[in-house]
């Protein structure tokens, strides 16, 4: 029987990312994975046609430019990442098209098709969105949340976080339609700050409204699929010592005299270490794997109190003979370079309507964002072919029936999906090779721990946020449990492969260990604090 210094369970983005900061350190880290292979949700396949890629869960990188690893792994060395411009593109009915690009004046200038004023508010809150991410809402990522009472005080203390504090009081439809007037304005930023699953009427974590418009004009590609990023961050747990292995079924967490000390295998194999980290969701962590006889009875409610996403994502992947050719890519052709199109919905009100469908169940004939890596990245597919894909917010459970009514719905709605298509890419159906679906219940059925498809392995609500996330009690990585941490996305910061979680919850482990940190500070963070905003 082997014995580690640390094992962690789940070898996606974040325990991956936890297990090389804490094998650079010198600790002894064995990653246990699931699934065939590591990367969670950094997953790239030939699904549809052999020879092309297609990226099957994360593909739109939105903090490459901030985390942390990326320079500290040396990922930036191994890694190539493009920005296409523009980055995010709604096709409208009426012939016309609104981009958001990396300069303002650009984007300035397609919202002045719309309005005047519209377009010189952006020119104004382009700048201002970006000065609250690059001082507050970029590093608070990459630092361990602070509960609440701490966090208003230090906000409080700088003008930048009153305004931040302002932002989180209102709702995120509030925010797009006081600063808007064009109901396609509206549309489009509505869209780009509630994509990930934030829900357009619910106040209190709207601070991440900011960041989100920031960030629709900066989501990088991963070049060669997203799984690199998984690759290279694993061959430096390699490199440091460390080890993974795939194809592995944990049957329980080993608790000696109330603290964990290992893990033991479906096939009765043990497994010993001074701590196990946990990078899944806190349901299988606690429930599962602990035990709730091993946990005391107000932390049971707690965890029984974290909620799932009221919505996940219906996505439709294909491989195409030719490029795609835009309706509207005459008038607009820097449509030919956009990264995220977005498609099917000519107002915000058409956008909430749809929101408030995937809460009842229901699935329509509507919109959705779609993309075409393969038109910045030619190496995913072969020569003069192309991949693309429609990625639609969508119901676990649908009217009328439950989650598995989606084995009989999924090629009926990619129909309704292909349908709306057609009317922005008219030559779909004539270069579509073959296709293939993930359903909110094939996510879950992959991924174990994003239950209900919760794509960011849970909601994203004022009580579960922050230093709530998962709750009070494991806010900072360590947990009630004696040597028993977690790290994954259902822990500050959360999901969308931020790099924050497994980076934050490393460095709480190495300083419980006492164990020097080999990595820096962040210089982001360092101005932020100087700033007295963490």
């Amino acid at each position: 029987m082997e014995n580690y210094d640390a094992i962690i369970i789940g070898a996606g983005p974040n325990g991956l990312l936890c297990g090389a900061y804490l094998a650079k350190a010198g600790v002894k880290v064995l990653l246990l994975e699931k699934r065939h292979e590591i990367g969670g949700g950094l997953i790239t396949e030939e699904i549809t046609v052999p020879n092309f890629l297609h990226d099957t869960h994360a593909i739109y990188m939105a903090m490459i430019d901030y985390a942390p690893a990326i320079m500290d792994l040396e990922l930036d060395k191994n890694i190539k990442w493009v920005r296409p411009e523009p980055n995010m593109s709604m096709h409208f009915s009426d012939g016309r098209a609104l981009s958001i690009y990396p300069d303002y004046e650009r984007t300035s200038k397609s919202i002045a098709q719309f309005s005047a004023k519209d377009a010189k508010t952006y020119l104004e809150i382009g700048p201002r969105f970006a000065e609250l991410t690059e001082k507050f809402l970029a590093p608070a990522t990459y630092k361990p949340a602070v509960p609440s009472f701490q966090a208003v005080a230090q906000l409080e203390s700088h003008e930048i976080g009153r305004e931040i504090g302002e932002y989180t009081g209102k709702t995120p439809k509030e925010i797009v339609f006081d600063l808007f007037e064009s109901d396609q304005v509206r549309a489009l930023f509505l869209y780009a700050a509630c994509m990930w699953g934030l829900d357009a009427n619910i106040e209190g974590v709207s601070y991440l409204v900011p960041l989100l418009i920031n960030r629709a004009s900066q989501y990088r590609l991963t070049i060669g699929g997203a799984h690199r990023l998984a690759h290279w961050m694993y061959k430096y747990v390699y490199k440091a010592g460390g080890r993974a292995w795939t194809s592995q079924r944990v049957k329980r967490i080993i608790m000696e005299n109330g603290r964990a000390s290992g893990v033991e295998l479906i096939d009765g194999e043990i497994l010993k270490s001074k701590i196990v980290i946990s990078s899944i969701d806190p349901y299988q962590t606690f429930f599962k794997y602990v035990g709730e006889q091993n946990l005391e009875p107000e932390f049971v409610t707690r965890v029984k109190d974290y909620e799932w996403e009221s919505s996940s994502h219906y996505v439709y992947h294909m491989a195409l003979n030719e490029a795609p050719q835009f309706k509207l890519g005459d008038k607009y052709p820097d449509l030919y370079k956009t990264r995220i199109h977005v498609v099917g919905f000519d107002t915000a009100q058409e956008l909430l309507d749809h929101w408030a469908n995937v809460k009842k169940g229901e699935l329509h004939e509507t919109g959705f964002n779609c993309c075409f890596p393969s038109i910045h990245d030619p190496a995913v597919a072969p020569k003069g072919k192309h991949t693309g894909l429609m990625s639609q917010h969508a119901p676990y459970g649908i009217k009328g029936g439950d989650a598995d009514s989606w084995y009989r719905e999924r090629e009926t709605h990619g129909e309704r999906c292909v349908n709306v298509l057609e009317k922005f890419v008219p030559n779909i159906r004539k270069i579509m090779l073959r296709h293939y679906i993930t359903t909110p219940l094939d996510i879950e059925n992959k991924f174990w721990d994003m239950g209900k498809g919760s794509i960011k392995q849970g909601a994203y609500l004022p009580l579960q946020m922050g230093y709530l996330r998962p709750n009070e009690y494991c806010s900072n990585y360590a947990t009630p449990v004696e040597g028993l941490y977690m790290c994954g996305a259902s822990t500050f910061p959360g999901g969308l492969v931020t790099l924050g979680a497994g980076y934050n919850a490393a460095g709480r482990i190495v300083d419980d260990l006492g164990i020097k940190r080999w990595w820096s500070k962040p210089a982001i963070v360092a101005k932020s604090e100087e700033l007295g905003m963490l």
